[in-house]
């Protein structure tokens, strides 16, 4: 089967990696950032990219009645942390409607619509039903399920929702949970010592013990890529050396925190350094976060971010620094997208026998 694929606000294109994981060809991908458009483009040379604002966008007929069609609206309207435009006046919450737009000028057999889990509370939980709504007079069989990365093999406890719907009449049901869960440290133990600014691209890979999930990420890298590290300033690696694995800014002393007017509107995932024995916290916005290395007193490394978003190592993130970390921050899982994607294949061919 030529199962062929359209991602909508691919960003850099975690769930495209996914999908070819299992053998979903994406054909045309969409994407207003110019930054993370040319990182889609370096990473999948055979698809066409169009970067623009989907709402300026009527897709091309030949791509109708293909085989998937997947995507993730701008989230932050929804998100649980957004305090100040989780509501119905944030203009990106209005993105999911060029979603089912593009949906019913396309006619896929599936889609994915991938977002935070806080859409599923958000306006008291209307927007879901909406969707599902929308979506029913469409002729799609939806289901939906928030599921948590670090339950399909990423080492990371990031939890999305994911809302899966065909037009074939097919009951689908989620993935079940992975037994082994990854560590940090299982994930990272073996790209290179880096300094605070380091600012490398082709390093040697550490001789340790590998493990399958490295072996994974490797595929047929020779060397890791991409070894750049935020500069901080001195008192923030001072701030640093006080913080164990698995603690937050609450371990720094308080007469290191005195450009804190108030200290108590900190977020739990300030100053957090990783724990190597537990999957990571939300890889997001992790340099203003100021997420910490498990071991070493600086930031995390562009390739270790990537490892812990499960982006195999020969991903190659363009733009400046703060624009490759935002990329990474955003994407969706690729090992989390591929569970699905491999669901969704093994429904559409029981189905079809």
């Amino acid at each position: 089967m030529k199962l062929k694929a359209i991602d909508l606000f691919s960003g850099a294109g975690g769930m495209s990696v996914g999908a070819s994981m299992v053998g979903i060809e994406v054909v045309v991908a969409v994407e207003s950032d110019s930054h993370a458009a040319e990182s889609f483009k370096a990473n999948h040379a055979n698809a066409e990219i169009i970067q623009n604002d989907i709402r300026e966008i009527s897709l091309d007929p030949k791509y109708k009645d293909l085989f998937i069609l997947f995507g993730g609206p701008p989230c932050q309207g929804f998100s649980i942390s957004n305090t100040k435009t989780r509501n119905s006046e944030n203009k990106n919450n209005s993105l999911f409607h060029e979603f089912i737009r593009q949906v019913d000028e396309m006619n896929p057999k599936w889609f994915v619509f991938e977002n935070v889990e806080g859409i599923t509370t958000f306006e008291k939980g209307t927007i879901v039903a909406k969707l599902e709504k929308k979506f029913e007079k469409l002729g799609y069989k939806t289901s939906w399920k928030v599921l948590t990365a670090s339950d399909y093999g990423v080492p990371q406890n990031r939890n999305r929702f994911f809302m899966v719907g065909n037009r074939l009449g097919i009951d689908f049901s989620f993935p079940d949970k992975e037994e082994e869960v990854i560590t940090v440290k299982e994930a990272i133990k073996d790209l290179p010592k880096l300094e605070n600014g380091a600012n490398h691209d082709l390093l040697n890979y550490k001789k340790v013990k590998i493990t399958p999930y490295i072996k994974l990420m490797r595929g047929n890298s020779k060397k890791p890529s991409q070894n750049y590290v935020s500069k901080n300033q001195p008192y923030v690696i001072e701030r640093y050396k006080h913080i164990k694995p698995g603690q937050n800014w609450k371990a720094i002393p308080v007469e290191l925190m005195t450009n804190y007017k108030n200290t108590s509107n900190c977020h739990s995932g300030i100053y957090k350094r990783l724990d190597p024995k537990k999957p990571s916290v939300v890889i997001a916005n992790y340099r203003k976060n100021m997420l910490i290395h498990p071991y070493e007193h600086r930031g995390l490394s562009v390739r270790e971010a990537a490892r812990i978003q499960s982006f195999p190592d020969n991903f190659m993130f363009k733009g400046n620094l703060s624009f490759q970390q935002q990329q990474i921050g955003n994407a969706v899982p690729p090992l989390l997208a591929k569970a699905i994607f491999k669901q969704i294949i093994e429904s559409y061919k029981t189905s079809k026998k």
